[in-house]
């Protein structure tokens, strides 16, 4: 008969069993931090897009010094503050959010195809948006990106709550089809409003398409400080994460808490996923795609994950943005655009590359 272990033994043996070696990790951890930098470039290379590029054409300089010095007399001035400066910010935020978010979702499932609207985030916004125009008279966005944001929080609650009770409570897969099941519930009752509401449904087409257009700066920032919140409760579940990754009985004999980091985490992404669909509305594959990136440069590190995410979100949803004003002689709403980078990207994907099961 085995003797058993002595306590601690199997905490060692875990962190023996690291995918990095010890005598590697100086290397490794020099070579993600260089990756970082043509990252940063070319995130304010697609933010410099998002602000020169549109459908009116503007000599950069021009922008630039209206940017630096607005004159409210001029109309190129008006232009640059009303619409250029504003989607460029929501650009940067949205970004960022969906990215981490949706690397967030791909860890705490552990399912790689996830993205913010796998758990009805999206739909939950959608139908509060829907039903705040519907029902209460609300007429600026300001007033109903609070109810998307609400609308996201409290699906992302119900979700948790369906996914964790009963038995086999805290399985990821459960948690995952708790979240499609009911997004598909609240979807359906977002139609039936539309279909039954023409006015409703004219003011509704442009956001539920996923735009950075037409949103007020001060709107925009007024949701900033939950996505700034979300992206730091995500930064502090990092290491939670890495070590739920293992399994919640290795995690346990860690020393972790599975049921509490899936609470926190929960919570970063009702924060984060939330305050980008209030602001932009429901963008599609920004979730899927980065971290699937991020992974791909940097490895299963969830810390340098989120990092890198923060950095690619904003470079495809800039470029797509961009893209988006100049494909036709009106802007094309940056949801479709993303769709149609984002399917062939993950097909690509899909098939170069194997997913390994959690």
């Amino acid at each position: 008969m085995t003797p058993p272990s002595p306590p601690g033994t199997a905490r060692r043996d875990l962190a023996s069993a690291a995918p990095e070696d010890n005598a590697a990790r100086p290397a490794l951890l020099r070579r993600r931090r260089l990756l970082l930098i043509p990252l940063a470039l070319l995130c304010l290379i697609a933010l410099g897009a998002s602000m020169l590029v549109g459908s009116r054409p503007i000599p950069p300089d021009e922008v630039l010094r209206f940017a630096l010095r607005p004159d409210p007399s001029e109309e190129i001035s008006q232009l640059v503050w009303l619409s250029r400066i504003p989607r460029t910010v929501l650009v940067l935020l949205a970004g960022a959010a969906l990215g981490v978010a949706g690397g967030l979702m791909q860890a705490v499932t552990r399912n790689p195809m996830t993205d913010p609207g796998i758990l009805g985030v999206n739909a939950g916004a959608s139908l509060a948006v829907v039903a705040g125009l519907a029902f209460f008279g609300l007429t600026d966005i300001s007033q109903y990106m609070w109810w998307s944001f609400a609308g996201a929080m409290v699906t992302s609650v119900l979700v948790f709550a369906i996914g964790t009770t009963g038995p086999a409570r805290g399985n990821p897969i459960r948690m995952t089809l708790a979240g499609v099941a009911l997004g598909a519930v609240l979807s359906g009752f977002t139609s039936a409003v539309l279909f039954t509401n023409s006015e409703v449904l004219e003011r509704m087409r442009g956001w539920s398409a996923g735009t950075t257009a037409s949103q007020p700066l001060e709107a925009t920032l007024q949701i900033a400080p939950f996505i700034l919140a979300g992206l730091v409760i995500a930064v502090l579940s990092a290491r939670a994460l890495d070590v739920l990754s293992l399994g919640d009985a290795a995690a346990v004999a860690m020393g972790a808490h599975p049921q509490r980091t899936r609470v926190v985490v929960l919570i970063a992404i009702a924060l984060l996923a939330g305050g980008a669909t209030a602001a932009a509305g429901p963008i599609g594959f920004i979730g899927l795609l980065a971290p699937h990136l991020a992974r791909m440069l940097v490895g299963p590190h969830q810390g340098w994950i989120m990092a890198c995410s923060v950095l690619i979100g904003p470079i495809v949803l800039g470029l797509a943005d961009s893209l988006g004003r100049v494909l036709t002689a009106g802007e094309v709403p940056v949801g479709v655009v993303t769709a149609f980078i984002g399917a062939p990207v993950l097909i690509y994907m899909v098939r170069r590359f194997r997913v390994s099961e959690a």
